[in-house]
C-alpha cells in the first residue's frame, strides 16, 4: 500500500465542520488503498489566542512554560479528528509529539528535530489505523515539551515522511498550489504543476508564504517529495521535488516573488580601508538584525558608500545604530528609506539562458520604474524599487516573461 503523510493547516481544521470534512477526505484515501499518517496544526487563531493569554500574565514568559502552553492547541485538533474518523468508521489513534518520540534539542520556542522513533507509528499502520500526530511540537532529552516555531507543523510532517520513507508529503492548506506569483496582484497568475526544491526555497525566502522554509530545506535534504494541495477543492496541486533531467529545457522563469516589508539604509563617505564592512555590519548583526541585499561602491575621493536592506520592522533600530557609527567611522552622512519593495525572478532555467536581466530591466523601464538596487544569484534576480510601483512591476514582469 502507498504511504502518504498529510498535513492540514489551521484553516483546514478551523471549525468542527472542517474537521469532519478532513476526516471524510482521509477516509476516501483509505478506501483507495492508501496508508495515511496525518499531521495537524492548531485551529486557525488558536496559537494567537494562547499567546494573548500568556501576555495577560507576563510579557516575558518562561520559554519552557510557553511551549507547554502553545503545544495544547494541536492536542485539541488531533483528538477531534480521531473522534471524527471513528464516527465515519475509520480506526485512528492520536499522538502528541512526545508520545510519538519526536526528539528535539532544547531550544524552547524554536527547537529543531534531532530524530524520530517511528516504530509506534509503523505498528499502528500495520494494524490498519490512521495515525494522527500533533504538529509543531516535540520533546527534548530531558522530557520537556518543545515547539518548533511558527509554521513548525510543516516541518513535523516532512520529518515524519522522511523517517517513514513515505511516497509523498502532502501539505493541505487554503490555496491549491504554488503560483507564478500572487493571484491577488496578477489575476492571470498560473498554478505550477511542478517546481524544484531550490526554486521553492527562493520563493519562500523572498516572501511566498505557501510553505515554511525549514520544511522545504528538510524535504530537500532527505529528498521527500512535497505536494501543496487545497483542503477545500479537488486538484493535483503543485509537486515540489528534485530537478530531473527532462526538466532542463523547462520555462526559464518559474515565478515572481516579492516582499513589501523592506527598508534600505546607506552610510556615505566611509574611509575605504580593510575591515570597514565588518565595522558596519558587526553592530547591526549584534542587534539581531538580519541584512539582505548589500552593495558597496568606492568613490573617486577614496571613500566608500555602503548600502544594505533590512526588514522594515528593524528599520529604525538599524538607522539609530548607523547614526552612532557614522561619527566613529568619519562618515559623511546616513540615509534611509522605508518605502521600498523587492521584486525577484526565480527559475532554474535561467542558468542556461542569457538575457534574463536585460528583459527584466527593459520591462521595468517601459513602465517608468526606477531600479534602486540589484542582486543576482544562479537562479534569482532581485531588484529594489519604490513600494508604490510594486504591483505594477510584478504585472509587467509576469507579462514580459509570458507566465500567464
Amino acid at each position: 500500500m502507498t504511504l502518504l503523510v498529510q498535513k492540514y493547516g489551521g484553516t483546514s481544521v478551523g471549525t468542527v465542520e472542517r474537521i469532519k470534512n478532513v476526516a471524510a477526505r482521509i477516509k476516501g484515501c483509505r478506501e483507495q488503498g492508501q496508508d495515511i499518517v496525518v499531521v495537524l496544526s492548531a485551529m486557525s487563531g488558536e496559537t494567537n489566542r494562547l499567546l494573548r493569554l500568556s501576555n495577560e500574565i507576563t510579557t516575558r514568559p518562561i520559554p519552557r512554560e510557553l511551549d507547554v502552553l502553545l503545544s495544547t492547541g494541536e492536542q485539541v485538533t488531533i483528538a477531534l479528528l480521531c473522534m471524527a474518523l471513528h464516527e465515519q468508521g475509520c480506526e485512528a489513534r492520536s499522538y502528541t509529539g512526545a508520545q510519538v518520540h519526536i526528539r528535539t534539542d532544547s531550544a524552547f520556542n524554536k527547537a529543531r528535530i534531532l530524530e524520530i522513533d517511528e516504530q509506534k507509528v509503523r505498528s499502528d499502520i500495520a494494524q490498519g489505523r490512521v495515525v494522527v500526530v500533533a504538529g509543531f511540537q516535540g520533546v527534548d532529552q530531558g522530557g520537556n515539551i518543545t515547539t518548533l516555531g511558527r509554521g513548525g507543523s510543516d516541518t513535523t510532517a516532512v520529518a515524519l515522511a522522511a523517517a517513514l520513507k513515505a511516497e509523498e508529503c502532502q501539505i493541505y492548506t487554503d490555496v491549491d498550489g504554488v503560483y507564478t506569483t500572487d493571484p491577488r496582484v496578477v489575476p492571470q497568475a498560473r498554478r505550477l504543476e511542478r517546481i524544484t526544491f531550490e526554486e521553492m526555497l527562493e520563493m519562500a525566502s523572498l516572501g511566498s508564504k505557501v510553505l515554511q522554509i525549514r520544511a522545504v530545506e528538510f524535504a530537500s535534504k532527505y529528498d521527500v517529495p512535497l505536494r501543496v494541495l487545497s483542503s477545500f477543492e479537488e486538484g493535483e496541486g503543485t509537486l515540489i521535488t528534485e530537478e530531473e533531467q527532462q526538466d532542463m529545457e523547462r520555462a526559464v522563469i518559474s515565478g515572481i516573488a516579492f516582499n513589501r516589508d523592506e527598508a534600505k539604509l546607506t552610510i556615505l563617505g566611509v574611509p575605504d580601508q580593510p575591515g570597514v564592512a565588518h565595522q558596519i555590519v558587526g553592530p547591526i548583526g549584534n542587534a539581531n538584525i538580519e541584512l539582505d541585499m548589500i552593495i558597496q561602491n568606492v568613490g573617486a575621493d577614496g571613500t566608500t558608500d555602503f548600502t544594505f536592506t533590512v526588514h522594515r520592522s528593524d528599520y529604525q533600530k538599524a538607522l539609530d545604530i548607523l547614526r552612532k557609527l557614522a561619527d566613529d567611522l568619519g562618515a559623511r552622512e546616513v540615509e534611509g528609506d522605508d518605502k521600498i519593495a523587492k521584486i525577484s525572478l526565480v527559475g532554474v532555467g535561467m542558468r542556461s539562458h542569457a538575457g534574463i536581466a536585460s528583459t527584466m530591466f527593459r520591462a521595468l523601464a517601459e513602465e517608468g520604474i526606477n531600479i534602486r538596487m540589484i542582486s543576482t544569484s544562479e537562479i534569482k534576480i532581485s531588484v529594489v524599487v519604490d513600494d508604490k510601483y510594486l504591483e505594477l512591476g510584478v504585472r509587467a514582469l509576469h507579462s514580459a516573461f509570458q507566465l500567464e
